[in-house]
């Protein structure tokens, strides 16, 4: 019998036909939810959701779009001290939200450990917590700081506890016609310290195991304590028996210890591709060990919070959209996309990506190929000034946005951007593939962060391969563009 050949998959394009869904109003979305049922998938980021439909894990019929829903991106201070968090807040905002980073740390810990800084300004919470991932990196954190998941659905609001909201890996509580609106953080105890650690095989990537702790001292007692662990278990988990452990007990090494052997106990990983269960185990008892022990001191210094003092700041604004759209499959629609300070009508189908459009209609070819999955950032480009990925970026989903690709960067008499030249003057590339997405994201960073240093630097260029030059000629180029000296 003659062997099949290999199908590989083409990560460049997404090769399903689906409807494609713009409501304003979360009405109008429970409406479309309910309607299609399974047939169809939430966008909020599309981290997640494109890269499972590239590699055809899924193939909805459907796309029901939140972005052009007001107010889903607010952090908000409620009266009586907690925090609401909508669904579409950006990993990024989440991360450097001064309210998040002050009182909820472990948070904004989380935050800072996704895989790529794209990943941190696509993604959102609302995405990482429905993934239903047992790795989400965010929900450790959630967990111990009490989060309860805001819903809204046919039969109206609910609000559920974070820690049932998980059944099993990608399944949720979530019912037909639900979605997930926001979350809330009860306002903090007094003297709570929060924390947060994640151990992965390098930066860029899940989780072998993850951890976050919530600790109230009182003198040389434990008055309170929240552990969760993430990728040890089939869904994110509090871990109760170490927290009935800790809770009402003096501080000492052997109690410590005692709850990092049990921490090992109570967790059921799996092996996989990214560890094994004996591993998982012997770490997540040094992590606990460690962490406890940091929370411990960090305690001894800390001061009653004020959340009454808080200021509510929000971290998007989303345009108003006068009316819903609906892109019908099989059919090309005409969009216009504004690019480098210019606008294009173009004609593209709903599942178009934004790379494609721009090297294939627009003859932009400077925005490279790459994995297509979101791994390997050689198609970065700017959107309205954040670095995102174009290969997880639907065309249509970038209308009304200000797009900018490296070819976006030269100046009117054919200057170039200070980094492009100092990517030469410092040989920052060589064959020169993935530069324009590393300038990109180079790009992004300095428009928020005008003097980063080298850990800046570094962290920004997590989610960009180099397999020539390494970063170090990189850094520097960076660095002497924006006046710090490399370490």
């Amino acid at each position: 019998m003659k062997s099949q050949p290999n199908q590989m998959t083409n990560s460049h394009i997404l090769v399903q036909d689906f409807d494609f869904f713009e409501p304003v109003t979360i009405e109008e979305a429970v409406q479309l939810v309910d309607k299609f049922g399974d047939r169809a998938r939430v966008l909020a980021g599309g981290t997640d959701l494109f890269v499972m439909m590239k590699v055809e894990r899924i193939s909805p019929d459907v796309i029901i779009s939140l972005h052009k829903i007001s107010g889903l991106d607010l952090i908000q201070i409620n009266k009586n001290g907690d925090v609401s968090i909508g669904a579409l807040t950006t990993i990024l905002a989440l991360r450097d939200h001064p309210v998040i980073k002050r009182h909820y740390e472990a948070l904004s810990k989380a935050c800072h450990t996704f895989s790529a800084l794209q990943v941190e300004t696509m993604g959102t919470v609302g995405g990482n917590i429905c993934n239903g991932s047992p790795a989400a990196d965010s929900v450790p954190a959630l967990l111990v700081l009490g989060a309860v998941a805001e819903i809204q659905g046919p039969q109206g609001s609910r609000g559920l506890p974070l820690e049932e909201f998980f059944l099993g890996p990608g399944l949720t509580a979530l019912k037909r016609g639900e979605i997930l609106v926001s979350i809330t953080l009860p306002k903090p105890s007094e003297k709570m310290v929060s924390d947060y650690v994640k151990v992965a095989r390098i930066a860029a990537d899940l989780a072998k195991a993850s951890l976050g702790i919530t600790l109230v001292r009182s003198g040389n007692t434990i008055v309170d304590c929240r552990v969760a662990a993430g990728s040890v278990a089939p869904t994110p988990r509090r871990l109760y028996q170490v927290e009935e452990v800790l809770v009402g007990q003096t501080y000492s090494q052997v109690l410590v210890n005692e709850a990092g052997r049990l921490a090992g106990e109570e967790i059921s990983p799996i092996s996989d591709a990214r560890s094994t269960s004996w591993y998982r185990r012997q770490v997540i008892d040094v992590m606990l060990r460690d962490l406890l022990e940091r929370a411990w001191h960090s305690a001894g210094d800390a001061v009653v919070s004020e959340p009454d003092g808080y200021v509510s700041l929000p971290v998007q604004d989303l345009p108003s959209a006068v009316e819903s759209k609906n892109y019908e499959q099989g059919k090309k629609h005409a969009i216009t996309l504004n690019v480098n300070g210019n606008s294009y009508p173009v004609q593209v189908y709903p599942n178009e990506l934004l790379m494609n459009v721009l090297r294939e209609h627009l003859s932009l070819t400077g925005t490279k190929y790459g994995c297509g999955i979101g791994e390997c950032g050689a198609c970065t480009v700017l959107i309205d000034g954040v670095p995102k990925f174009s290969c997880l970026t639907l065309a249509i989903d970038a209308v009304g946005k200000e797009v900018t690709s490296i070819e976006g960067l030269q100046g009117l008499n054919g200057e170039l951007d200070p980094i492009q030249q100092a990517f030469i003057d410092h040989a920052a590339f060589q064959c020169g593939y993935c530069t324009p997405g590393i300038i990109m994201a180079l790009k992004g960073l300095i428009k928020d962060n005008p003097h980063p240093n080298e850990e800046e630097v570094r962290d920004a260029l997590k989610g960009n391969r180099c397999r020539c030059t390494g970063y170090v000629s990189i850094t520097r180029a960076v660095l002497a563009v924006t006046g710090e000296n490399s370490q």
